[in-house]
Order: C-alpha cells, then structure tokens, then sequence
C-alpha cells in the first residue's frame, strides 16, 4: 500500500485529526493594542444581555485566519493578566465551521410539553421565565441560525436522553435521516405522547418539621429552591421524548445531538464532517450551555469555540430579567473562551484570507 493511500484511508477512518496534527504552525505576535473608547460589548439585546463594561479594552492580532474563509467572527476574551478585555478579529471558511444550539427544549410551545402544575420545575423553571426564553429564540437565536444556513457545513441541536422511537423519526441524528413520510408518523406519535400525559405533581409542602437545633437546616432541606423530580413534575415526565421548541425554524438536514451518548459520539462526528470551527448559542449560559454534551466545556478541547454570547440566556432566579445573570455567566467564561455576538459573525463574500 502507498503512503499516499494509507494516508487518505487514514484520514477516512479518524475523520481528519491525522491532517490536524501535521498542519504546520505559526508564530503570533501577541501585541495588544489599547481601544480608544470602544462601544460596551453584547450591546445589541439589552433586554437579554446586559452590556459588558471594562476599564480596559485591547485589540490583538487575528487568530483564526482560514484560506478561503467565508466568515468574519470579531471575538473577545478577559485576561486578569493583561488587565483587560482583548478582542481580535477572526476569519472562518464556512465548510469548516458548525453551528451548535444547546437545549432548545420545546416546553410550554404548544407542542404538547408542559410545565407540571402547581410547583413543577423545568427548563427556565416557571412558565412565565419560559416564555422570556421563548422569545428569546424567536427574536436572537432563531434569525441567528437563519441567517448561516447556507455558508457553515452543519446546524446541530442537543435535547437530553436517548434517541427513542419517536424522535427517530422525527429528526437526523448521527446514524441517518428520516424520509418525510417517517417524519410525519413521528409528529403524529409526539402530539399523542405529550398530550396524554398528567401534568400534574404535588402542591407545596403546607407544614414542615423543624428541629430546635437546625431549623435552618431542616427547612431548606425539605423545602429547596429547586426540585424538579418526580414529586412535583410527576412520575415519568422525564422519560417524554422532548422535541425542538417550535420557536425555532429546523430543517431536516439539521442534526439531533443526544445528550445521554456522551461527548466521544459528537466529537467524532463534526470531524469526520470536516468541523474545526463551533459557533455555540442556546441555554442556559449557566448550566447546560457550560456542562452538557455539546456544552463549551467539552467542545473547547477539540474546536475552535467561539460562544455567541447574545444567543444564549442565563437562568436567573430572583429576577424578572435574565440580563445581568447572563452578563455575569459569559464574563466568566471569558476567562478562558472566546465571545462573540450575532452582529459580529458576518459573511465576507470574499472567499479570501483577510489580513
């Protein structure tokens, strides 16, 4: 066998990491270079988002720079090092680059799905803070995925459990792609599952017994801020094939990822489709965003990350708005990730490197 042969089949079987440990490296010039007076950062969706404000703000060298790339993704970081916020500009070549929205769970969206009454507990955790999630979508992330069709490889979506009978039919996932006939069949079957399901738990617990010692103690303990376990959401509501929320405009080839096979299965997939770079929106910037299968914490060490920071929403207890807690939560991350916003990832037209 030649060595070009065993090259490609090599490749054909690990799904391009054989390339990307040969690929020859480059010297950065890590010059940071003071902003005058620049624009608050996630300025766009105030109601969502509240702006960042730093002190400091640099420019650095472009890090990401594709031949051929046919996205332009501005994108900032915090070092408490360099004292600052350090943005840069980044160049994308769109076959190489997927779009991925975490949890676009489709609760209290007419589907069928609902919020266990009277004290049930899921996604933003209240009906009503669903219902901010839900326009959310409608108005930042949805128009956001939209308007990539066409120029990235891949538009993915995490919902929790397995792949189960029903959601097999509806949606592509990493082992094939339903007809239209299958699709209609599992929409049938969904309208039926969630619509018969009780969605009713316990009330409120109306007396509770406090110890003289503890009562603190004692008191959290059975009654804590959150439980969205079978005693309130009721017995099974978590086994419910949970679909994509009908905020969002999905297209058959748009790829189910699920959570309960791991992260290995994803990875592995996005590079035998040729991804070296992730744009990551959807929820919570707290929770799910961060920790789940196709959370930052796990895309970050195989990809090129870039977080849309305005694309995402944080849970926010306590508030009648979730803008500070998702400021606080891409902050953050900003340690160590890259942040973007909607506005920011722009097509170049070009089909060029830019300098």
């Amino acid at each position: 066998m030649g060595i070009s042969l065993a090259r490609a089949l090599m490749v054909l079987v690990a799904g391009a990491p054989f390339l990307a440990a040969q690929a020859p490296e480059r010297s950065y010039a890590n010059q940071l270079k003071p902003l005058a007076n620049p624009a608050p950062l996630l300025n766009d969706h105030p109601d969502f988002v509240a702006p960042v404000r730093e002190v400091a703000r640099y420019e650095a060298p472009a890090l990401v720079m594709d031949e051929g790339a046919g996205l332009s993704v501005r994108a900032w970081r915090f070092s408490y090092n360099a004292r600052g916020i350090i943005e840069m500009p980044n160049f994308l070549k769109g076959s190489a680059t997927a779009v991925i929205m975490v949890h676009p769970w489709g609760i209290d969206d007419g589907q069928g799905w609902k919020t266990p009454e009277p004290a049930g507990v899921c996604d933003f955790c209240t009906p009503i803070k669903n219902k901010v999630a839900s326009r959310h979508t409608r108005e930042v992330v949805d128009p956001f995925l939209a308007s990539m069709r066409g120029t990235v490889a891949l538009t993915l979506f995490s919902l929790p459990g397995n792949e189960d009978p029903i959601r097999k039919k509806m949606y592509r996932s990493f082992r094939g792609k339903p007809t239209p006939e299958e699709r209609n069949e599992g929409a049938r079957q969904l309208t039926e599952k969630l619509n018969t399901f009780n969605y009713h738990g316990k009330i409120l617990p109306s007396t509770l017994k406090l110890s003289t010692n503890s009562p603190v103690i004692d008191y959290f303990r059975q009654f804590p801020g959150l439980d969205a376990g079978a005693g309130f959401n009721g017995a099974g509501f978590w086994d419910l094939p949970v679909p994509i929320t009908s905020d969002i405009r999905h297209q058959p080839d748009d790829v189910v990822i699920y959570d309960s096979e791991g992260y290995p299965p994803l990875r592995d997939f996005l590079k035998k489709n040729w991804i070296r770079h992730v744009l990551l929106t959807g929820y919570a910037t707290d929770m799910c965003y961060c920790k789940t299968t196709a959370g930052y914490g796990n895309l970050a060490k195989d990809f090129n990350l870039f977080l849309v920071g305005d694309a995402s929403l944080a849970t926010f207890p306590s508030n009648d708005s979730p803008k500070h807690a998702t400021n606080a939560a891409l902050s953050y991350a900003a340690l160590n990730h890259l942040i973007t916003q909607v506005s920011w990832v722009k097509k170049t037209g070009t089909g060029k490197t830019s300098p």
